[in-house]
């Protein structure tokens, strides 16, 4: 599989990521933990070697488990972790009245909640640490040094952000070196290509891609009558802002998705290798973050590494996206 450079660092990654977040086996579906364990172990054996986690994810049953399939080949891999709340004892995140998660990245938060990480993922260094949502009550100074002194400590070889924009990682850059930024992009959800893409490439930060296959909208495994249960984030109807599952714009969406079904089938391919395909067609994308819940679905998604798609190609999507009047939120607002 081709291999990218993360930002202006030594970290090397495959195009497409193993992100981890519906191992943390809540809040995303359901999920086989022993079928996503064991594919693993059979990413790494095809070329995958870049793994995404973070505390928040269970909370710590994604890094748990992550760890245990690894095992010893951790060090053929590139280890991906995030943090940044606020906790109250073990039980996970603390919450604040309108329910959201209580965001603290205070030198001292840091780093205790990345030693915690160190220790879940039985690991001494974690390769890239990310500041997994922007703290606006902590200027970003405190940050840095905070991440900086992991690094000078050897328990992080690199360091970047999650959801930042380019104000924020501006600020950042003034008080350290960021590697990489993790934000949202798929063909639905476009916003940040105005603004943080082209600053992430002119800059050399690495953009790493989450939600390659827009939270399963992309993988041709939804219905009409698809529903998620109550404690799936996406039975609320927004994703980040976008309002990707309510219903109405959940059913023009699937049926832009059918459209462009047909076109990848008309290459030989499947739904989720055009849209893993179209988000490494972006020269700033290092990297596009997958969740895998099986050795199926990982084997249909690596496929997707060597397709390149053509200007026409673009030029086709976008045009059934137009024909069936979704909008792609290139300008609606980031949510941070």
């Amino acid at each position: 599989m081709e291999q990218r450079t993360i930002g202006d660092t030594d970290l090397k990654t495959s195009t497409i990521g193993f992100g981890t977040w519906e191992m943390g086996t809540t809040g995303y579906g359901e999920i086989d933990v022993k079928e996503a364990s064991d594919a693993v172990a059979a990413a790494i054996d095809r070329g995958i070697t870049l793994f995404d986690t973070a505390e928040v994810y269970g909370p710590y049953h994604s890094e748990e488990i992550l760890a245990k399939a690894l095992g010893p080949r951790r060090w053929d891999i590139t280890l991906v972790s995030k943090v940044g709340f606020e906790y109250e004892g073990e039980s996970g995140p603390q919450v604040s009245r309108d329910g959201a998660a209580v965001r603290n990245s205070s030198y001292d938060n840091v780093i205790a909640r990345a030693e915690g990480c160190l220790r879940r993922l039985d690991t001494d260094t974690i390769d890239l640490m990310l500041i997994h949502w922007p703290d606006h009550d902590t200027s970003f100074e405190e940050t840095m040094r905070a991440l900086e002194q992991l690094k000078s400590d050897g328990k992080i070889r690199h360091y970047g952000v999650s959801n930042f924009n380019v104000e924020m990682m501006e600020e950042c850059q003034r008080h350290g070196s960021l590697a990489a930024n993790q934000v949202g992009y798929n063909m639905f959800d476009r916003r940040m290509e105005g603004e943080v893409l082209p600053w992430c490439l002119e800059n050399k930060v690495g953009y790493m891609a989450y939600g390659s296959l827009a939270f399963g909208l992309l993988t041709g495994a939804f219905t009409p009558e698809t529903t998620f249960v109550d404690w799936d984030w996406r039975s609320g109807g927004q994703a980040f802002g976008l309002p990707l599952f309510e219903a109405d714009h959940f059913l023009r969406e699937l049926k832009v998705g059918e459209r462009l079904a047909e076109f990848a089938d008309g290459y030989g391919k499947s739904l989720p290798q055009l849209a893993l395909a179209w988000v490494l067609g972006n020269p700033a994308v290092s990297v596009a973050l997958m969740g895998v819940r099986n050795e199926r679905e990982l084997d249909e998604n690596v496929a997707a590494a060597e397709w390149r798609l053509s200007d026409e190609d673009r030029v086709t999507i976008d045009r059934i996206f137009e024909e069936e009047d979704v909008p792609t939120y290139v300008d609606a607002p980031q949510a941070i």
